[in-house]
C-alpha cells in the first residue's frame, strides 16, 4: 500500500466563502500515482469545513442564508464561546452542520464521483490562513 500526504493552504477574503477545491484535489490524486484507494481530505481548522455538493452559485448562496439562520454571527453575546474573547461562536456551529471531512474513492487513478459531485473548502471565520489536508491511501 501507498500513502500520500499535501497540505493546501487557503486565506479568504470574506468571513463566510466557499471554494470549489475538485482541480486541487484531483491533481493530489495524480501527484500520488495511486490508482485504486481512497482520498481525505479534511479542515484542520475548527472553524472551516470540507464537503461535497452541487457547483451551482444559488445553491450555495442557499447555505450561506441557511447557516446564518441557524447560527448567525450576531448578536456576538449569544455564545458563550465569544465570551474567552473569540467572536466566532457562530463559526464553530456552521463547521459542525457542514461537517469535517470527505473521503472519496480512487478508481483508475480518478476520484470516483457521482454526477454534479465536486469538492468546497467552506470557511467560516475568514480573513486568515487555513489549511486542508489530502491524504490518499492505496496502491
Amino acid at each position: 500500500m501507498q500513502s500520500f500526504r499535501k497540505e493546501l493552504w487557503f486565506n479568504t477574503g470574506k468571513r463566510m466563502e466557499f471554494i470549489n477545491i475538485t482541480n486541487e484535489i484531483t491533481q493530489c490524486v495524480r501527484e500520488s500515482g495511486i490508482k485504486e484507494g481512497l482520498c481525505l481530505v479534511n479542515a484542520m481548522h475548527i472553524t472551516a469545513s470540507v464537503f461535497i455538493n452541487d457547483n451551482e452559485s444559488g445553491l450555495h448562496q442557499d447555505y450561506k442564508d441557511w447557516l446564518e439562520e441557524l447560527a448567525p454571527h450576531e448578536p456576538l453575546l449569544r455564545y458563550r464561546h465569544n465570551l474567552t474573547g473569540e467572536d466566532n461562536g457562530d463559526a464553530h456551529h456552521k463547521r459542525q452542520i457542514m461537517g469535517r471531512e470527505v473521503v472519496v474513492a480512487v478508481t483508475d487513478g480518478e476520484l470516483d464521483f457521482g454526477p454534479w459531485e465536486c469538492i468546497f473548502y467552506g470557511e467560516f471565520d475568514g480573513k486568515r490562513r487555513k489549511r486542508v489536508l489530502v491524504k490518499i491511501i492505496g496502491e
